[in-house]
């Protein structure tokens, strides 16, 4: 089983969805797990969990003491006898780029444990203490962790075995080639005027497999010019 321990101050944001269609299916089958820790459980008062950052600035800055009962906490909720089998993620804006490479890496494991970081940020040490992998999402700024840590899991769990019906949908997938995916098509065949190209509807495999790669050059080529 696929363990996944998110460490949060808002618990109450999952599961969300990761507990709807396929996600939630895996999960009951026992594919994977979902463990929540508490941050706020682990701060000794209201005070505890942030503070004002060294040197000046704005915002506050949540503490590597509190950080470090939690993340310890959810160290425990793992089966495992060697740490480096387990992902050890904070989800900040200023870590490696999310990609396809790098999920798969992921779902390789036996289970990962995100820290989601709130406010202006994490004190530096506990990242450091802890040698924690920085992941972002992306190249902007969201209120925190949790929704990047959704991202990331489903991104995983999906990769996990017999979590999707069709095995063959993950090979064919986008980036999974270094690509992004062909476009689709399905009924009617007429559309607004708009029809399905000729060449989906000739039976002739080869020439359809090899438009869709064309197609799928064309297009990750032109994404690239943005």
């Amino acid at each position: 089983m696929y363990n996944i321990n998110i460490v949060t101050i808002f618990p109450e944001a999952f599961p969300g969805i990761l507990d709807i269609s396929v996600l939630s299916r895996a999960r009951e089958k026992g594919i994977w797990k979902l463990s929540i820790t508490d941050i706020k459980k682990f701060a000794g008062n209201k005070n505890s969990i942030d503070d004002t950052p060294f040197g000046g600035g704005p915002g506050m800055i949540m503490k590597a003491d509190t950080l470090q009962k939690a993340y310890e906490s959810a160290l425990q909720s793992f089966n495992c006898d060697n740490i480096d089998d387990i992902e050890k993620v904070i989800l900040t804006p200023s870590g490696i780029t999310l990609n396809q490479k790098t999920i798969e890496g992921f779902s390789k494991k036996k289970g990962m444990i995100l820290i989601c970081g709130r406010y202006e940020g994490v004190d530096e040490r506990f990242i450091e203490f802890n040698n924690l992998k920085r992941v972002s999402i992306g190249n902007y700024v969201i209120s925190g962790g949790e929704a990047a840590a959704v991202v990331l899991s489903e991104s995983v769990i999906r990769l996990l075995p017999h979590v999707l019906g069709n095995s063959d949908s993950k090979k064919i997938e986008s980036f999974n080639n270094g690509l992004l995916e062909y476009p689709q098509y399905t009924k009617p065949r007429v559309w607004q005027n708009m029809a399905v190209p000729e060449i989906l509807l000739s039976g002739n495999h080869k020439k359809v497999s090899d438009w869709r790669v064309k197609k799928s050059i064309e297009i990750t080529k032109s994404r690239l010019k943005k």
